[in-house]
């Protein structure tokens, strides 16, 4: 596994400090109610992982989701018709049984104590370091929220989003052009089904071609992949190259024109999100600088810290984690 150099923890930690949102979380949270807790969610997560490796994307990008919506508080897992898991850019999620499988456990050892959006914030830290990206520091210390409606996510990005829209529902969240693309390398071990991005390879703008910001090589790669009239849900690596490993390939695709989602090739388009796909299309794991590895933890302790609910009055500690108590 990859581990951070210790002036990166230290920073890190320095960013917990001084940020007003993130010091209503502190790391070691269950240091003395529930010592083995993390320690409990990252043989889970690697439980699952060593039986299907790309469940990691998965619990990343549940993590994403519930933080866009309500904020980081594990809205997203709540069960039932109206609620947020059932809206539709929410219904490829997976990752659901982990989480429930640490929740037990955590419950059998230290019952009403650790919630599920720390669980979530946890679970999405060892997925990337399982997958061989880096390792942080999580700052915990979440409720759970007791709302969850399908109705309020519409605020979540989509793959036919440009960057300005993009933008515009980063920045809400607080989060710059910066998080922005390095938040979206996730993708570098994720998936997407076919019929997501099908429209670039056959009817780009309804006009009968294909979106010409692809490399032609790959169009036709992709083409074998999704027939015109194939199967919408087969699922496609949104990094070619390295679809189980976290690293920046990801970034050299999108500069190549080999990225699969359109707001994802977009990031090219855009001058500030290209300045930050070339840093890291650039990088090398391991010098320091402007670097992929060291800049996604603090994105994701940035994003992870989205309206977060600290107290009993904002929030519970759930028994299960698909139903509020």
């Amino acid at each position: 596994m990859v581990q951070m150099e210790a002036m990166w923890f230290s920073f890190l930690v320095i960013l917990v400090v001084i940020s007003p949102v993130e010091s209503q979380l502190k790391t070691g949270f269950y240091s003395s109610s529930c010592p083995r807790a993390e320690a409990i969610v990252r043989s889970t997560v690697e439980t699952h992982f060593n039986r299907d490796p790309t469940i990691a994307a998965g619990l990343l990008r549940l993590h994403f989701h519930d933080c866009f919506v309500q904020g980081c508080d594990g809205s997203v897992l709540i069960t039932g018709s109206s609620a947020e898991r059932n809206a539709q850019p929410n219904l490829g999620l997976r990752g659901f049984e982990a989480i429930d499988d640490a929740k037990s456990q955590l419950e059998a050892l230290c019952p009403g104590v650790v919630s599920c959006a720390d669980i979530l914030a946890l679970a999405a830290r060892d997925s990337v370091d399982l997958s061989d990206g880096p390792s942080w520091q999580v700052p915990t210390g979440r409720r759970d929220g007791r709302v969850s409606l399908s109705s309020q996510a519409s605020n979540l990005p989509s793959p036919l989003d440009p960057v300005s829209i993009q933008r515009q529902k980063f920045t809400a969240k607080g989060l710059d052009d910066h998080d922005l693309v390095t938040l979206v390398g996730a993708h570098t071990i994720g998936q997407t089904d076919c019929s997501f991005f099908r429209y670039r390879l056959y009817n780009f703008t309804a006009t009968g071609n294909s979106d010409p910001t692809i490399n032609q090589a790959f169009l036709a790669q992709l083409k074998a992949l999704c027939p015109k009239d194939g199967d919408g849900s087969k699922r496609v690596a949104l990094d070619k190259d390295s679809q189980v490993k976290f690293d920046v390939s990801f970034f050299k695709n999108v500069r190549d024109g080999n990225a699969v989602l359109e707001s994802d090739q977009r990031l090219w388009g855009d001058e500030a999100t290209r300045s930050v796909v070339q840093n890291y299309a650039g990088s090398i794991r391991g010098l320091l600088g402007i670097t992929f590895d060291n800049d996604f933890p603090k994105a994701m302790i940035k994003m992870s810290s989205i309206e977060v609910k600290t107290t009993d009055a904002q929030g519970e500690i759930r028994k299960l984690c698909s139903k509020f108590n």
